[in-house]
């Protein structure tokens, strides 16, 4: 059983790189966001879109944690590390394409989330063909996390991410406020962050010393986690996109604060996946040397973890009611829109604690076609029609607010029965998955 050091060795770190991009992307908004209301609208759309797209790919990180912890506990390191090799050709070719696409699509998805050409949507399209450039460079870096997870290794990527995006922020500032660049500023600061980080990966990479050449067929594999997690990406894709289009369209002082909202939700849901990484990286490691009965423990104690963790954010947030909206907004009725989510905000965190350590689990598994089942569930099932009742009788950010908490709802009471049935409890080098 791995000690509670062992365990903090891995999900500190992890808690630092997760924690680096959206200390960013706070801080990014927090300078936007004294530069106007609508230019803090725009990077809202904007931003959304661009993670949201981004997202799609998150199986180079997490598909690569599940195969390559599973190989590297079986005992098959070059293996584990090919995994990180086809991974980020992967990354590469499927970054290129994304830079295209978002270029060609950027115009009319930015107008039909805004509802039209506002001063909004053009600020965000602005903003988004420079970020975009980036692409490429995100991916890799996702990559290289992944399989460096697997190695048991979580320090890497906090110094190379922490370091980058530091050196980003304080750019940021400088172009927006120092050159007056407004928020193409804070694009060019994303894409210099994410091109140093992406290229320095590709160094450590190369001095570990395995066969670069990619193989399809060994991508081809990859491909298949593509799908699931593709999928699962493409619930909360339209979970995330559809709440902001509907604060849009509720004016932009319900957007900005959406915004607001939505940031703190990703930075403490990453803070709370710190559990989730270590679980990620030990539990397949553990399956993968056919610990299953030693995996099964660990996970229950990540759970509890997990659980304290939210119950920790939720005391955070609640106290800091009147003061943390304060911090991203001198707007009143910005302010105003914030505290209307910020009671369900509050109650989501013990949950999200839960839920984020059991998906850590469950990826380390490999189980990765149920969680594709259960988030496109919650998706359709909980949060779109609540989205569409709001859109239709004017709720504004409560019942956006209400729809996203049926979301973390559903994931979890599927979820819960899923951990309790133990199908994802499957020994060797063979993921859940590919054993089912």
């Amino acid at each position: 059983m791995p000690s509670d050091r062992e365990v903090l060795a891995l999900a500190l770190p992890a808690l630092g790189a997760l924690v680096a991009e959206p200390l960013y992307v706070l801080g990014d908004t927090a300078i936007i966001g004294h530069v106007g209301t609508v230019p803090l609208a725009g990077l809202a759309l904007a931003g959304l879109l661009l993670s949201e797209i981004l997202g799609f790919c998150t199986f180079l990180e997490y598909g690569t944690t599940a195969r390559a912890a599973r190989l590297y506990g079986a005992g098959q390191l070059e293996a584990a590390l090919d995994a990180g090799v086809q991974a980020t050709w992967l990354a590469l070719g499927t970054g290129v394409i994304l830079v295209a696409g978002v270029e060609l699509a950027a115009a009319p998805a930015l107008h039909a989330m805004a509802g039209g050409s506002t001063p909004a949507s053009a600020q965000g399209l602005e903003w988004i063909r420079i970020a975009a450039l980036g692409a490429p460079f995100v991916l890799v870096t996702a990559a290289a996390q992944g399989w460096m997870r697997g190695f048991q290794d979580t320090r890497t990527p906090l110094y190379v991410i922490g370091a980058a995006n530091l050196a980003s922020i304080c750019l940021s500032a400088g172009l927006v406020f120092g050159l007056d660049l407004g928020i193409r500023g804070s694009a060019i600061a994303n894409v210099v962050a994410q091109t140093a980080s992406g290229l320095l990966f590709l160094v450590l990479l190369v001095r570990r010393g395995a066969p670069l050449a990619p193989s399809w067929p060994r991508i081809r594999r990859q491909l298949a986690s593509a799908r699931d997690l593709g999928l699962r990406t493409v619930a909360f894709f339209v979970a995330f996109t559809v709440a902001a289009s509907v604060a849009a369209r509720a004016g932009d002082a319900a957007l900005a604060a959406h915004q607001i909202g939505a940031q703190l939700w990703f930075f403490t849901a990453l803070f709370l996946d710190a559990t989730a990484i270590a679980a990620q990286a030990l539990i397949g490691r553990l399956l993968g040397a056919g610990a299953t009965d030693v995996a099964h423990a660990l996970a229950h104690r990540l759970l509890w973890a997990g659980t304290i963790l939210g119950v920790g954010f939720a005391a955070i947030l609640a106290a800091g009611y009147a003061v943390i909206p304060a911090l991203f907004t001198s707007s009143g009725p910005v302010a105003h829109q914030a505290h209307v989510l910020w009671p369900w905000l509050v109650v989501m965190m013990p949950v999200n604690g839960w839920l984020f350590a059991l998906d850590g689990v469950l990826f380390g598994a490999g189980d990765l076609r149920f969680m594709r089942n259960v988030t496109v569930l919650a998706a359709l099932a909980g949060y779109v029609p609540i989205a569409l009742l709001t859109a239709k009788e004017g709720w504004g950010l409560t019942g956006i607010w209400i729809g996203l908490s049926s979301f973390v709802c559903i994931r979890a009471a599927v979820g819960a029965a899923r951990y309790r049935g133990r199908r994802w409890l499957v020994g060797g080098a063979t993921l859940a998955d590919e054993a089912a």
